[in-house]
């Protein structure tokens, strides 16, 4: 079984800042290596026990999809070897594992594309009949497919706080109009041809979010990770079912042990520090995301 990384320590390079999972090295001034660990995060809090594989797995998901994708949006990949940057007793650490990508200037926006309606989507549309400020039909139910995908943008949140969900003119004022509605296109763009590479795979894209960046030509580049797990909310077509929450090949199998979780006797507070995770849970968990994998890249 492969030891689980949770959290790199390369000396070789300066770190530059660790994120939920990614741990983010300089590499000169305009390349970074971005190593995925093996922690999981649910409710904006990162667990103390690691999935082992899930860092390896989302890296090379992220490179599936950075390679279907490339036509709509370029992208940060450098195409150089991780390996080559860090000294050779580190190789381990960013092996399978990790991209050495160019340094952007990232946009302060979390492009979110829904094709159906979950999640905080669901909860916005049953006080509003709206997302983000998209009007959407009347009648629609837990998991509903929308008429179209809609661009359902967040303001990204520092690391413990949770994202909030902004509406297209909020974006407009980040960053002006014109870059705005490059993102939106941009967006629904990916997730469409995203959506109908894993449809071919019985995998119904669900949503996800996209995170761009600015090259110093001032081009607009798709960055980070790009519709793995972490990202998206990925279901079986198989098994979905318009109403009710579809079993998903993500992290909602851990949210759901942790909505029932106690700490010290009470339920948990969905602030740090989390429970512990049982090694069921570890199993499953990383089951779900390698199911994931295996039915996509087949």
């Amino acid at each position: 079984m492969t030891l689980a990384l949770h959290t790199s320590a390369l000396t070789s390079l300066p770190l530059l800042a660790r994120g939920k999972v990614r741990d983010n090295y300089a590499v000169g001034e305009d390349r970074i290596l971005m190593v995925a660990s093996d922690r999981i995060s649910a409710f904006d809090v990162i667990m103390g026990e690691a999935i082992p594989g899930k860092g390896e797995l989302l890296t090379q998901m992220a490179l599936f999809w950075f390679g279907k994708l490339g036509h709509i949006c370029p992208n940060h990949l450098t195409g150089e070897a991780p390996e080559s940057v860090v000294s050779p007793d580190e190789v381990a650490q960013v092996q399978g594992r990790a991209m050495l990508v160019k340094r952007l200037k990232p946009i302060p926006v979390e492009a979110v594309v829904r094709g159906y309606l979950a999640g905080s989507g669901w909860q916005e549309y049953q006080q509003s009949q709206s997302v983000c400020g998209v009007p959407l039909p009347k009648g629609l139910k837990n998991a509903s497919k929308l008429p179209e995908p809609i661009f359902t943008p967040a303001a990204k949140a520092a690391v413990g706080d949770h994202d909030e969900n902004i509406t297209f003119d909020q974006v407009v004022e980040t960053v002006g109009r014109t870059l705005a509605e490059k993102i939106r296109t941009i967006s629904i763009a990916l997730y469409e041809t995203a959506r109908d590479v894993a449809a071919a795979k019985g995998i119904i894209i669900a949503d996800t979010k996209f995170e761009f960046g600015l090259d110093p030509n001032g081009n607009l580049v798709l960055m980070d990770e790009v519709l793995t797990p972490d990202s998206s909310r990925y279901w079986p077509a198989d098994s979905y079912q318009e109403g009710v929450n579809p079993p998903s090949y993500d992290k909602q199998f851990l949210r759901d042990w942790l909505e029932t979780a106690q700490v010290q006797g009470k339920p948990w507070s969905k602030s740090p520090p989390a429970p512990h995770l049982p090694q069921e849970v570890i199993a499953q968990t990383a089951a779900k995301y390698q199911e994931a994998w295996e039915r996509l890249k087949d």
